[in-house]
């Protein structure tokens, strides 16, 4: 089975990219905060499920489009890739607050649990806000502006706590991504720019869904939340050098499904194992969107590597031991995992396959590394960055 609106290829991925390159300049520009619908055409790329699970990469989808435009002239959309690589350095350097969102999560309870019903169920009586919750259920996707609209009612109408909205994202769409929902919500509450929040207007919603909708009885004020100071920035993680030219069975997670800057010169992968692992994924879009891809991977590998190359669906120890044997490696190569579900899973896995004599190389894109260390305040800081490194990555 795959989803209708995002079939689940590295193949459709690019041809969508194709499609889009041409309109990310001033069109993309003008109009990229408007929802007209889930059926209508749409300024947006809609290519977020392929990049969360870098079926395509930034770096590609950023050289298509500045291949097409100046990088004056496709600014906005530059940034918005940009912001999703922001999400994850600033996670990255502050891992806890990814334990802190679980946590309040966890141990969040409510006295009306009605309520939390009606706004996941989309009965709660308000224009636009019921639309959504019925569409994230029924297609995993919603326009970024729409996401932004539906946290601040979900936080300021309706009062309710925002890591349970963070939570009701996370199993619904079909891009969940631990960095750029956990945080995003965080921005709207007032928590990530202590202070600062997103108060959605009967005006603004009007206006930017063309009069489909425009609420009435919307918070008038946006009081920011409050919590404990945050754990200062950390280095990024450093890596530990591996010889490339030891023998080894490449491990490919639903993190990073684009494995071939793993496979260039002269590589010693000797098979490959493709890991999805349910448990792991949020919601039924996400594990249908997330298993078919994996089986695109394989299909795209077996070629190199002549067919040495497996599908599990569980990403454990004893899978990688039975993987590295069968191939005759004691050595397993996989693309960095960032903050989340299958890095902690991962951290686990390599503690216990060392137990058996098998070493877990995890190996960072070039891109990640170098924008990564910059995420330590906020964007305006950060994209100062962004001219300097696409100049030296010969983007612009």
């Amino acid at each position: 089975m795959t989803h209708p609106l995002f079939p689940p290829t590295r193949e459709a991925a690019l041809a969508r990219l194709r499609e889009f390159a041409p309109c990310a300049g001033a069109r993309y520009a003008q109009s990229r905060n408007t929802d007209a619908g889930p059926d209508a055409p749409s300024a947006a790329s809609r290519l977020s499920p392929y990049l969360r699970r870098r079926l395509i990469t930034e770096e590609e989808l950023v050289s298509a489009v500045l291949s097409e435009h100046s990088l004056q002239a496709a600014e906005k959309f530059v940034q918005e890739v940009l912001w999703r690589t922001y999400w994850k350095g600033w996670l990255e350097l502050r891992p806890s607050v990814w334990a802190r969102f679980l946590a309040t999560r966890d141990r969040t309870s409510l006295a009306d649990a009605r309520a939390l019903a009606d706004a996941e169920q989309g009965r709660t009586g308000i224009e636009g806000f019921d639309d959504w919750a019925r569409e994230l259920r029924e297609t995993g996707y919603l326009h970024n502006h729409v996401r932004m609209w539906f946290a601040s009612i979900w936080i300021f109408t309706l009062r309710l706590p925002w890591a349970l909205g963070a939570d009701f994202f996370l199993r619904h769409l079909i891009d969940a991504d631990p960095a750029s929902n956990t945080l995003s919500w965080r921005w709207v509450a007032g928590l990530q720019t202590a202070g600062k929040t997103y108060l959605a207007t009967q005006e603004n919603i009007a206006r930017y869904t063309q009069g489909r909708f425009a609420p009435k009885g919307l918070a008038r004020a946006a009081t920011a939340l409050t919590e404990a100071p945050l754990e200062p920035v950390r280095p990024v993680r450093a890596l530990t050098a591996a010889d490339p030219a030891t023998p080894a069975l490449l491990l490919v997670t639903d993190e990073d499904m684009y494995p071939d800057f793993l496979l260039t010169g002269g590589s010693s992968i000797r098979a490959a194992t493709i890991v999805a692992d349910p448990d792991l994924l949020w919601g039924d879009a996400a594990r249908v969107f997330a298993a078919s891809a994996a089986e695109d991977v394989a299909a795209r590998l077996r070629d190199g590597l002549d067919d040495r190359v497996t599908v599990a669906g569980c990403l454990d120890a004893q899978t990688l031991i039975n993987a590295a044997q069968a191939a005759g490696v004691d050595r397993i190569v996989t693309a960095y995992a960032p903050v989340g579900p299958v890095a902690d899973r991962l951290a686990a896995v390599t503690a216990a396959v060392a137990t058996e004599g098998i070493m877990v190389d995890w190996v960072r894109r070039d891109w990640d590394t170098r924008f990564w260390p910059h995420a330590t305040k906020g964007f305006f800081p950060f994209k100062e960055h962004i001219p300097n490194i696409l100049r030296e990555r010969g983007l612009v």
